[in-house]
């Protein structure tokens, strides 16, 4: 299949492009390098500067004829979407709208959006169904919802066959790609960031949790995992029907665990400090992927948390190697 992957240039879209090239397909991305990185994007695939909103409707015209969009491109800062609203209701609200209009003017049926959990906002009951009520509590998961919604409407009045994979807390590497970006927020990068001295200590918001060992509990999903996800959803989207998966490893894993695995495998002992929880944090968030498990046949492969922070651990590494052999 010819394939337009926007934010291909990102963290997991990069990944997802690389297994789409290994499987045979030939990829386009779509990237504005506002938040990627050009050398991320994996070799083979062809590079086309330029915004969603602004961009899709020529690339299309230009690079097509496309059987499938994969959509990545978005802004993802929780705090910034609270402080910068607008730039998330324009970045990823009307350029999502602009990419499925363009999509249906070119003719490509298929689409395959990246969201996430933050749809849900704060959650009852753990693990996390599809049903569960969505209540985003910032205005990066209510932006990501309204695509979603308007995702569902185009499927059912334009034909589009959808699939949206609303994922946790991402992590690892694949193929010389993995987490790299200007503003870092999450926890295994940050750790091992202060295992390489770039950053004085970790924190650890919160100590007084009910979880085993009072520090809250997220649910890590490897990058791999998630791309072959993506690539099974891509075959299942049906015209007429907007599908939505939660992906997680089904495992929970506690902020102290996480940094106790990454000193073990770094063999490094970097310093720790405690502070006070952050408002809206939950203690717990576990996914439960029993429908992708049945509907897609997925099954994460790469649940092992040493192992996960071992595939980052090997990438982080590398970025500093090169990054200290660059010309100054």
């Amino acid at each position: 299949m010819r394939l337009l992957v926007t934010g291909g240039a990102g963290y997991v879209g990069s990944v997802v492009a690389t297994r789409l090239l290994e499987l045979g397909h030939q990829v386009v991305v779509l990237d504005d390098l506002s938040t990627g990185n050009r050398e991320a994007v994996p070799a083979g695939a062809e590079f086309v500067h330029g915004e969603v909103g602004a961009d899709t409707a020529g690339v299309l015209a230009a690079h097509g004829p496309f059987d499938a969009v994969l959509h990545f491109a978005a802004m993802s800062l929780v705090g910034e979407s609270v402080t910068d609203p607008d730039k998330y209701w324009h970045g990823n609200v009307v350029a999502g709208i602009a990419l499925l209009d363009a999509m249906c003017e070119a003719g490509v049926g298929t689409l395959v959006f990246s969201s996430t959990a933050a749809t849900y906002g704060e959650p009852d009951r753990v693990p996390i169904v599809e049903t569960a009520p969505t209540a985003p509590t910032n205005p990066y998961g209510a932006t990501k919802l309204a695509i979603d919604h308007a995702i569902t409407s185009y499927a059912h009045a334009r034909g589009l066959g959808a699939v949206s994979l609303r994922y946790f807390n991402v992590a690892g590497a694949y193929g010389g790609a993995g987490e790299n970006r200007v503003v870092e927020t999450h926890l295994i990068p940050l750790v091992l960031q202060a295992a390489l001295g770039h950053r004085p200590d970790i924190a650890i918001f919160g100590t007084d949790y009910p979880t085993a060992d009072g520090t809250a509990v997220r649910d890590y999903i490897h990058v791999a995992d998630l791309a072959d996800a993506h690539v099974l959803a891509l075959e299942a989207a049906e015209s007429g029907t907007h599908r939505i998966y939660n992906l997680g490893s089904g495992e929970g894993f506690s902020v102290r665990e996480v940094i106790d695995t990454c000193k073990q495998v770094t063999g490094i002992d970097f310093p720790v400090r405690i502070a006070e929880r952050r408002a809206g944090d939950p203690a717990v968030l576990i996914a439960s992927s029993q429908r992708a498990v049945d509907e897609l046949g997925w099954r994460p492969q790469r649940t092992d948390l040493t192992q996960v922070v071992a595939d980052a651990w090997e990438y982080t590494r590398a970025l500093g190697e090169r990054a200290h052999s660059a010309p100054r």
